[in-house]
């Protein structure tokens, strides 16, 4: 028999699936600045380097937040948790009691 180990924090998401996803949504923000500055228009090639400069620097910022945002998010999951099956409501306290006001079996 396989012995189950627990989950780390690693499991949850690979470091390439983390860098992926922040490489997709900077990719996504340089089209869209590309797009919104009209360089797929009428330009000048002084123009389009401009654009073409602005676009880069807002897919580097969409990289950077995307990744910092993700890791802090991720920092706040305990891998113990996420396997552990949960049978009572999540925002109730711990120590419910049945005289609580918005328990719905009263």
């Amino acid at each position: 028999m396989s012995e189950q180990r627990p989950t780390r924090r690693r499991d949850l998401m690979k470091p390439v699936q983390l860098l992926g996803f922040a490489f997709a949504a900077a990719l996504f923000a340089g089209i869209i600045a590309l797009v919104s500055m009209g360089f797929f228009q009428d330009l000048t090639d002084p123009q389009r380097g401009q654009v073409a400069a602005v676009a880069l620097v807002v897919a580097g910022i969409a990289f950077i937040a995307t990744l910092v945002i993700i890791a802090l998010l991720m920092l706040a999951v305990d891998p113990a948790q996420v396997s552990k099956q949960i049978d009572r409501p999540v925002l109730y306290p711990k120590d419910e009691s049945d005289d609580h006001p918005d328990h719905p079996d009263q």
